[in-house]
């Protein structure tokens, strides 16, 4: 595997995409392309910048202030296996892992035989904010997410259960 990820911009240390000082991925490619979406600029699938992944791990591991790592977008699923990869070795690290993506949890399931790396990426994540952004479920005030028809999934008891369990 070729290991640069496209991505298009990081936030080094924040408190808003998930619980405590965290790194934010943010994807470059996204096919959803949501009316009124928070980062247009991600939609490109040719854009952004190439990184290295293993300079981008080693550099978080190396950040004792960072608790956890999230993905956003764009969609990280449509680079699932290099997301995959640093979601693997962020988990290694004791790092609490949360992704973003347009899909829903459901979606997800029943099309990991057509999307082989998804599952290697959803194993590693602890939290998903699933489902489009939609304008017309704006909502001021919801913690970690745009719209109030996302919901905060807690992925490894989902994927026990075979459901998505919602956390709140």
């Amino acid at each position: 595997m070729d290991k640069n990820i496209r991505l298009s911009g990081i936030l080094y240390e924040s408190l808003a995409n998930g619980p405590g000082i965290r790194r934010v991925f943010f994807s470059q490619g996204c096919k959803h392309n949501c009316p009124e979406c928070f980062n247009p600029e991600t939609h490109d699938f040719n854009g952004g910048f190439l990184w290295d992944m293993d300079e981008l791990i080693e550099d978080v591991k190396s950040n004792p202030m960072i608790k956890g790592v999230t993905f956003s977008g764009g969609d990280p699923l449509e680079q699932a296996e290099k997301f995959a990869y640093m979601a693997r070795k962020f988990k290694e690290a004791g790092l609490n892992i949360w992704s973003y993506t347009g899909y829903t949890f459901e979606y997800i399931l029943d099309n990991l035989e057509e999307h082989p790396h998804w599952k290697d990426l959803i194993e590693s994540i602890d939290v998903l904010v699933d489902g489009r952004f939609e304008v017309d479920n704006m909502q001021e005030g919801l913690k970690y997410r745009g719209s109030n028809n996302q919901r905060l999934i807690n992925v490894q008891s989902s994927l026990k259960e075979r459901k998505a369990v919602v956390i709140q």
